[in-house]
């Protein structure tokens, strides 16, 4: 069984190398024809992009926004560390100098955007506050809505979603790099979309928010300002570069795991749902897949959307009387959710072992507390801060 989750966890690695972010933007600078006058770089992964960057473009003001992980000093940049999922006033302090450092700008700017963005970068929109919107993204992320839809009524709660940092930047042109965390990689909605035009309109967010019953939850601040919000104008021009992708890691994945089959469509929507689709596409050998599920909490446990997923297929896996399989299901980023874990490494013996440790797999799902469930089992997956993001990947060996 070591093997098979030595082997997993080797496939799951060169999915990940695919998306380093270093090499993305190395290999996408010869698209940057005039030297940039100022790079700001947010995300997840955009330490390691602004290096590449720095690498190419020394001397050149540089500003670094990502997650307390990943962050660390940079030679010839100002790096700001920032709250994610939820947004925090270093956050909203980021924000503001990045967008003191647009309407300063004296020549192109050069974005490197990464997953994470929309909430390592909060710039709510007056009159509302930092709260209001911390509230709203806290709401979202335990809606089970999809990544789409949070982000259609982010960017009408600030000033740099939606291709608010293109105002920003005008009259200076803008060419952002894109490492994409999003299943279908739609530009706008990666970090909330800053340098492409927003997804919807006020009233589409309004209307959405009373659809899935969250409306009444949300603070009257942000209610009166989507309803009074008017259109804005149209966008300046800017110049997008997808330099990153899940399905350029899943093809990575494929490329070392010989003989594999991968899943054609994205894996997304609800956790459960999801388990059955892997466990039904699944055969003896190897198969692969990329995506973004979702998680409705209906408990108060602890746990991640891979960690959920992970412990679903073990389920999904004993209800089918598989004896001999290994699952590995993980966030590229390296945290799963509000934990240290990346997601779940589970087996054929990952329920027996909740179960001799006290704990009934059921009742821990019931209450979303994946989390405490694989930790029993001794299944966490923990990889630390990888320096990148480009949603899931997920690898399961049968052998019988």
């Amino acid at each position: 069984m070591k093997e098979l989750r030595d082997k997993a966890v080797r496939i799951f690695q060169a999915g990940v190398r695919a998306a380093d972010p270093y090499a993305a933007v190395q290999a996408a600078a010869d698209h940057v024809t005039d030297r940039p006058a100022l790079i700001i770089a947010v995300g997840k992964a955009a330490r390691l992009m602004a290096k590449a960057a720095l690498d190419r473009f020394a001397g050149v003001r540089t500003l670094v926004v990502t997650n307390y992980e990943n962050a660390a000093t940079l030679d010839g940049a100002q790096v700001f560390a920032a709250g994610h999922p939820v947004p925090d006033e270093n956050g909203a302090q980021a924000a503001q100098a990045v967008i003191a450092a647009l309407r300063a700008a004296q020549g192109p700017v050069l974005a490197l955007i990464s997953g994470g963005g929309s909430a390592l970068l909060p710039a709510p929109t007056a009159p509302l506050s930092l709260g209001d919107k911390a509230a709203v993204n806290a709401l979202l992320l335990a809606s089970g809505l999809d990544i789409r839809a949070m982000n259609l009524i982010r960017q009408h709660l600030s000033d740099l979603k939606g291709g608010g940092f293109l105002r920003l930047a005008s009259p200076q042109p803008v060419m952002a790099l894109i490492l994409s965390d999003v299943v279908g990689d739609d530009l706008s909605t990666i970090a909330s979309g800053p340098t492409v035009a927003p997804i919807g309109t006020g009233a589409e967010a309004t209307a959405l928010l009373k659809d899935c019953g969250l409306w009444a939850q949300v603070p009257q601040a942000v209610r009166d300002h989507l309803t009074s919000k008017a259109a804005p104008n149209g966008l300046p021009p800017a110049v997008n570069i997808l330099v990153g992708s899940n399905a350029q890691s899943v093809a990575a994945m494929a490329a070392v795991a010989q003989d594999a089959h991968v899943i054609p469509d994205a894996v997304a929507g609800d956790v459960r749902d999801a388990a059955v689709l892997i466990c039904d596409h699944a055969r003896v050998g190897i198969t692969l897949w990329g995506g973004e599920t979702t998680v409705m909490l209906r408990g108060t446990g602890r746990g991640g959307r891979n960690q959920e997923l992970a412990l679903w297929i073990a389920v999904e896996a004993a209800k089918r009387g598989w004896t001999d399989w290994v699952c590995l299901q993980g966030g590229t980023d390296g945290r799963d959710g509000p934990t240290d874990a990346a997601g779940g490494l589970v087996d054929h013996g990952t329920l027996a072992r909740i179960t001799a440790q006290g704990g009934n797999p059921e009742a821990l799902l019931a209450n979303n507390d994946s989390y405490a469930a694989l930790a029993l089992a001794g299944d966490l997956l923990i990889t630390g801060p990888t320096g990148t993001n480009v949603a899931d990947l997920g690898v399961l060996i049968r052998r019988g």
